[in-house]
Order: structure tokens, then sequence, then C-alpha cells
């Protein structure tokens, strides 16, 4: 390992880990504005944690090992999964981290021990959930699976840094209009994958409409707040790969100080604006019923499917 993959592991979690509830603060914020609230605090998801880590953590008596490890599993496997998406500059040949198949089953991986632990505490809620989540996943991850198949069809290669490389060289004006295609199928993937409306809503427990809170529900405490921040690092870095790749303007192509302080501006403000998207889409749309969401997912993958076509016949 050198010091410049040395250096990009410690600035790349370190980002991921400190913006990651802010990315959610703007989301809940903007929501808020948009349905004419006040709403909470910007800084409130920092409150929040800080208040879980000093919580007692209650398990339930009919839990195994499973409800004790998911939280500390799915903590590691999405920081493991921060290595594969630059955020402000590229370490260099770094292919084995950076494969999409690689992050892509990182992911699915935090997601089938979330699963799992809805189902190992033995409540009624717990395992609704996560009978839902997997019936709802068995149709999202093909479309997840398809997309970074598409980017690497697009852009030759599986690797992450490799695509990122080109789009921050070709700059925002140079890169393909097939693309866009691709981003609004991938903006479909963020909305779906960190359970937002219309797929879930996140500010609920009524029975009817949880899916990712009502796994997470018999979670306290110190395991509360992993699993909190391991859904707010999932969603910064499907954002940061949007964003990368389709907005690449501002990051950086040398990994010197002023180039990655500016990106480190550029990603952050760049971020914002997109979660002020995402808050903004969420308060424009209705929670869809449980059987009509895979319409929803269907948009995505007729984006896919004609961005494959346009690539191969133009």
């Amino acid at each position: 390992m050198n010091w410049l993959f040395a250096l990009y592991f410690v600035l790349n979690t370190a980002v991921a880990v400190a913006l990651a509830p802010l990315l959610m603060g703007v989301v809940k914020k903007v929501k808020a504005w948009a349905q004419g609230r006040r709403g909470q605090p910007l800084l409130q998801p920092y409150y929040n944690l800080a208040k879980l880590l000093r919580k007692e953590t209650v398990v339930s008596s009919n839990a195994s090992w499973v409800t004790r490890a998911t939280p500390y599993l799915s903590i590691s496997v999405l920081i493991v999964a921060t290595l594969s998406v630059p955020l402000l500059f590229l370490p260099g040949k770094t292919s084995a981290f950076g494969n999409v198949i690689l992050f892509f089953y990182l992911l699915a991986l935090a997601n089938f021990f979330m699963a799992l632990t809805g189902l190992d505490g033995g409540s009624t809620f717990g395992g609704m959930g996560s009978s839902r989540e997997m019936s709802l996943s068995a149709i999202l991850e093909p479309l997840v699976l398809l997309t970074f198949l598409t980017l690497a069809f697009v852009f030759k290669t599986f690797d992450i840094f490799g695509i990122v490389g080109t789009t921050s060289q070709a700059g925002i004006f140079s890169v393909d209009p097939v693309l866009i295609l691709l981003g609004a199928a991938f903006f479909v993937i963020i909305v779906a994958e960190t359970a937002r409306l219309p797929v879930d809503n996140p500010e609920t427990h009524l029975e009817l409409t949880m899916v990712h809170e009502a796994m997470v529900l018999e979670h306290s405490g110190k395991h509360l707040a992993l699993m909190e921040t391991a859904h707010a690092i999932k969603q910064l870095l499907l954002m940061a790969l949007f964003i990368n790749i389709f907005l690449p303007f501002g990051f950086a192509t040398q990994p010197t100080a002023a180039s990655v302080a500016l990106s480190l501006l550029s990603f952050l403000a760049k971020s914002i604006i997109l979660a002020a998207a995402i808050g903004l889409f969420e308060s424009s749309v209705a929670k869809l019923r449980l059987y009509r969401v895979p319409g929803f997912y269907a948009v995505g993958t007729f984006l896919v499917v004609l961005t494959i076509i346009l690539e191969v016949f133009r």
C-alpha cells in the first residue's frame, strides 16, 4: 500500500462518514420546506446519532448472534465500500477495490444481513419488513446489476476508478448524451436503494407502509446508531457515483492539496443540491402501493435497456 492510497483511504472514509448524516438532514429539511413546515435543524441527524451512542443497547431474548453482529457487519461493509467510490480524487490503479461487481455485492451483503436481522428478533414487524424487502429486492437487484453492467459497457471497463477518470477528464460538456438516460435510471436506483418515496416512507412506523424501518425496529442504542450510519453512508456512496459519473466537473484530476480542497467543496455543493432534489422529488410523489412498486422499477429498467440499444446501434 503506497502513501497515495493510504491518503485516499483516510480521506475517502472520513468524508463519507462525516458528510453522510448531513445529506440525510438536507433531504429532511427540504421536504419540510416543500410541505410548508419549518422542519428539524439541519444537523439533527448528528444529534440523534450522538444520543443513540449514549443509550443502552437492548437485544431481544429471542435474538441470536445475527442481531448482535449485523450492526457491526453493516458499518464495516459500507466502510469497505467507500474504497470503491472515489469522492475527491483517484488513488491510481486500484481495480481490485473499484470493480463495479464488487461494489454491487458489498451493497447486497449489507442488505441481506439487514433483512436477516429483521427475522432474527422474532417480531411480527421485523418479519414483515424483511419479507417485503426481499420481495422488492428480487426485482430491484437485477435493475441495479444491469445498470452497473451498462456503465461498464458504455465506458468499456468494470473499474469505477477508470470510469470516473474518463468522465473527470472529459468534463461536463463532453459527457456522452446517452448517459442522460442512464443517469435518470441511476436516480431511480438511489431512491429505491435508500428506501425513499415512492418505494418506502422513511418517516413512518405505520404497519401498512414501512419496509426498511420495520427491519431496524428491534435495534436500539449503539446498534441503531451503527445501522443508521451505515444507511446514510450507502446513500452518500450512491449519490457520489451519480455525481462523479454524470456531473464530473470539479473532481480533482491530480492529488494536490489545492485540487483536493476544491474537489471537496465541489462535491459538498453538488451532493447538497442532489440531496435537495431528492427531497423535492419525495415531496412531489405519494407512497406507491406495494404491488405498484415494480412499475416504478420498470421505468429504470426501460431507461437502461434504451441506453444499451442506443449505444449498440449508434
